[in-house]
Formats: C-alpha cells, sequence, structure tokens
C-alpha cells in the first residue's frame, strides 16, 4: 500500500492472521475482544476497510456464501503480502512516537482565556468525568480478564487506564492549584480575553476613535 496502514486495516490484517472470516464475524470479534476501545470503527469504515485491503492484495477472498435471505458474504484471508504489511506497520506504531495533538493540549495553552474560577470549574466537571470513564474502563478490563482473556491481549487496555489515571491526576493537581491560589494569571490582563458575563462572546476591542470594532 502507498499509504501507511490505517489502525482500522492493521486490525482487520490482525483477525485475519488468526483464521479467515467474514466481515460479520469480524464485527463480531471487534465486539468480543473489545478492539472498538483502541480503535474508531464503525460499520461503514470496516467494510470500506476491506474493500480497500482486498483491492490492494493485503487480503483475498475465499468463498462467497449466502443463507437465505441473507446478503451474501465472503469470507476473506490474510495474504504473505498482508502479513508483512501488518508486522512492518506494528513495529513503526511501537518503535515511532507519533506527534500528537490532543484537545486538552489545546484548552490548556490557552488556559488564560479565562478567568481562574472559570478553569477551575471546567477541570472540577472535567475530573468527575474522567472518574467514571476510568470506573468504566476498569471494569471491562476486569470482566475480560474474568472471561479468561490472555493479558498480552489486553495490554491496550492497561495502557488506557495508566493515560486516563495519569489524566485524572494532572487534571486534580491543576484544578487545586487554581482554587488555592498557587496558579494565577490575575497580572496578565493584557493575555486574557475575559468574556463579560456568561452569555457574552469573547471579543477583543481596538478602539479607533469611532466607534467601530477592529478584528
Amino acid at each position: 500500500m502507498s499509504r501507511p496502514l490505517t489502525p482500522l486495516a492493521l486490525t482487520v490484517l490482525r483477525m485475519l492472521c488468526d483464521n479467515p472470516m467474514h466481515p460479520y464475524e469480524m464485527q463480531q470479534r471487534i465486539r468480543d475482544h473489545a478492539y472498538d476501545q483502541a480503535v474508531k470503527i464503525t460499520h461503514g469504515s470496516l467494510y470500506h476497510s476491506v474493500e480497500r485491503l482486498a483491492a490492494t492484495g493485503l487480503i483475498e477472498p475465499l468463498e462467497t456464501s449466502r443463507e437465505g435471505r441473507r446478503p451474501e458474504r465472503t469470507v476473506y484471508a490474510v495474504t504473505s503480502a498482508g502479513r508483512d504489511a501488518a508486522h512492518m506497520r506494528l513495529g513503526e506504531l511501537l518503535a515511532k512516537p507519533s506527534e500528537e495533538f490532543p484537545l486538552l493540549g489545546t484548552g490548556l495553552a490557552f488556559i488564560n482565556l479565562l478567568p481562574e474560577h472559570e478553569v477551575a470549574a471546567r477541570l472540577r466537571y472535567r475530573a468527575t468525568a474522567l472518574e467514571a470513564r476510568l470506573a468504566g474502563h476498569q471494569t471491562l478490563y476486569d470482566s475480560l480478564i474474568k472471561q479468561g482473556i490472555a493479558r498480552y491481549k489486553l495490554v491496550d487496555h492497561e495502557w488506557t487506564l495508566s493515560r486516563t489515571r495519569s489524566e485524572l491526576d494532572f487534571v486534580r493537581v491543576l484544578r487545586d492549584d487554581l482554587e488555592s491560589g498557587r496558579l494565577t494569571w490575575k497580572d496578565d490582563r493584557g493575555a486574557t480575553c475575559h468574556p463579560r458575563d456568561e452569555h457574552d462572546l469573547c471579543h477583543d476591542y481596538h478602539s479607533t476613535g469611532t466607534g467601530t470594532e477592529t478584528p
């Protein structure tokens, strides 16, 4: 493939490395193993990825069958080129850190656009949401362990748990520092852009002497 394998394409190849299957079986496998916790997957995108992999020769159709009035189902198998591509892409993902831009980082970069008490309130809300998310991830992980799924198949879940805990810890500390006054930008009003009230949009006004606004 001319472009790197997408996470979803790698997921398809990984499943077909176990045994041939049709896309409906792939959907079931994704649910059973909670792959959708690590990769963004939709019904349409899965079928599109399967078609693209087949078109590029990384997987191949083995047989097509129909049961009653159900649509035809094509069973696919991974090719040797597909295995090589999956091995190469997985190695890259594990070895090379990628530059990511999480939305929280964007919010933190411009934190002083809001007053300290407002940021603290938003972070309290985020902490509550993270606590719920962490509990959900932990419940899912414990359930998969009880089902007898080997730990090596769940290390992505462990990473998600670790990442969520780390973000929660950071948010709590930042919130506490704002609420206690250890962190403030009150003396940097020239760089702030606080709304006049909760219904106002944030504007940067420059007087022109004519009563008009300039962008």
